[in-house]
């Protein structure tokens, strides 16, 4: 049995400005994908440079950054925000739906799209395999703050299972690291590996879809519904699960429009 370890969510002291671990854990997310991207850029025929590298995940920092808070505020937490307007913009303190940060990187690849006049999905499949690394730090920083815990182990001999003091004193599943090998580590490696060779376009997006929405549909039934939310649907369905089922029916139906394009052409 494991005891959670109380971490202090300040990594950094400089005088009045406090750097949180949450923060480290963004950069260590856009530096990763940056670092990658440049790698993927400096390949023969990637049709990339690394200044657009910079450029793209500028864009698409901000979709995250923007589009994660916006969709933790409408998704899960909209009284919240009415009787506490301030608190949006104290992202600090935790509160980013990988869903609405998704939603906007998706906007913001529009937009580099339009100002490069580049394809929408050429963009996408590019930038799909950087992503994993940082859902990675993402949901380190998660186990980092102490939050998004998991449910209570139903065999109290479990090796890993954690005691969170500041929850209760039950046994549970450490379900960010879950989440962090699942989301980060395993998607990682299948999305470089299909990616590392040519695909139909869009394929490699649609690969992200079925992958990510997979793994969070299958982790959230270790990870604790939220106490405001509980479950959704049938009884048994949370809030991450009926937003990532869509994502799931999106990919296969990008995947099989992708290679039925392929046999076409």
């Amino acid at each position: 049995m494991l005891i959670y370890p109380h971490i202090n969510p300040i990594a950094l002291s400089l005088g009045p400005i406090a750097v949180h671990w949450y923060g480290v854990m963004y950069l260590c997310g856009f530096a990763s994908g940056w670092a990658l991207g440049s790698y993927r850029a400096r390949q023969a025929a990637s049709g990339w440079t690394s200044d657009e590298v910079g450029d793209v995940i500028f864009y698409a920092a901000m979709g995250v950054i923007l589009g994660g808070r916006l969709g933790y505020v409408l998704f899960y937490e909209p009284q919240r925000a009415l009787a506490d307007p301030l608190w949006i913009f104290r992202v600090w303190e935790g509160g980013m739906s990988f869903h609405g940060g998704m939603l906007g990187v998706f906007f913001a690849m529009w937009l580099f799209g339009k100002n490069t006049k580049r394809v929408f999905f050429q963009i996408t499949d590019f930038i799909a395999p950087l992503v994993p690394p940082g859902l990675f730090f993402g949901r380190i920083g998660n186990f980092i703050g102490g939050e998004l815990w998991g449910r209570p182990v139903t065999d109290t001999h479990l090796p890993w299972a954690m005691i969170y003091p500041h929850v209760d004193n039950l046994p549970r599943h450490p379900s960010e690291l879950y989440e962090a090998g699942a989301e980060g580590i395993l998607l990682f490696i299948l999305l470089w590996w299909f990616s590392s060779r040519p695909r139909p376009r869009m394929a490699v997006s649609a690969l992200f879809l079925i992958g990510y929405g997979t793994a969070r549909f299958c982790m959230e039934f270790f990870r604790e519904p939220d106490a405001d939310q509980g479950y959704i649907l049938l009884g048994w369905m949370t809030k991450g699960q009926m937003l990532s089922a869509p994502m799931i029916l999106a990919g296969i139906l990008l995947m099989v429009v992708a290679y039925r394009k392929k046999a076409a052409a």
